[in-house]
């Protein structure tokens, strides 16, 4: 009985060793939208080894053989779904080259799949904007506008959270599109590109009755000038 326990409590102690190594961070709108962008279970599941590889692991490019040998689906499922990974282009092989020895390698690209993931998610809210205020359909297309400008800005997709905000600033705070992208290029001027910063300049703006881009650079040179 004692010889059980002690095997016992080594098998918990290994597990809590591995538990103990980290996690890995699966996007949650991958979890929630896989099924509406035509990907099944094993795509996804190929998707999280891959993420584990690169980003846990730090192994950009694993083999085959390397993702085959954690999946239980049949060989050839995993390399049909990695086939169609890269032809629908959720995720790219490129080329990277060694600064210290020059020797260029392979490796897997994640950066399609999470712009997939946010291009759906802006889509969406987008329909929800427009299914609320159907009398209004011209700003679908200013609230796309802003996402690209936003996006160009920070250099990235914009998460959800992001895409809100814009969202409220056009909708409940009636914010004017021209507005908005001023405050986004006076955050870029000042080199705070971030929505906290910007949503400041927009309320400050709007206690001081600027309402316009004029407005606001020449209240923004004011301000720049008294300090």
């Amino acid at each position: 009985m004692s010889s059980a326990m002690n095997l016992q409590q080594k098998a918990e102690a290994i597990l809590l060793s591995s538990l103990e190594e980290g996690t890995v961070s699966v996007p949650s709108l991958l979890l929630k939208h896989y099924r509406g962008m035509q990907l099944s279970e094993i795509d996804v599941m190929t998707l999280i080894h891959l993420i584990a590889f690169v980003d846990k692991e730090k192994n950009s490019f694993p083999t085959i053989e390397e993702i085959q040998a954690r999946m239980s689906a049949p060989p050839e499922l995993v390399i049909g779904s990695l086939q169609k990974l890269i032809h629908e282009e959720f995720i790219t092989i490129d080329e990277k080259t060694d600064e210290a020895t020059r020797l260029i390698s392979e490796v897997y690209n994640l950066k399609p799949l999470y712009l997939k993931l946010a291009k759906r998610v802006a889509e969406q809210q987008l329909k929800e904007l427009a299914a609320i205020r159907p009398s209004a359909p011209f700003e679908d297309k200013t609230a796309r506008n802003i996402f690209s400008a936003f996006e160009s800005e920070f250099a990235r997709p914009l998460t959800p959270m992001e895409l809100e905000t814009i969202s409220n600033w056009l909708d409940r705070d009636q914010y004017k599109e021209e507005l908005i992208l001023s405050a986004l290029k006076e955050a870029v001027f000042a080199g705070k590109v971030h929505f906290r910063y910007i949503d400041r300049i927009l309320l400050d703006w709007s206690r001081n009755r600027v309402s316009t881009p004029d407005q606001a650079k020449e209240y923004a040179q004011r301000f720049r000038q008294s300090r």
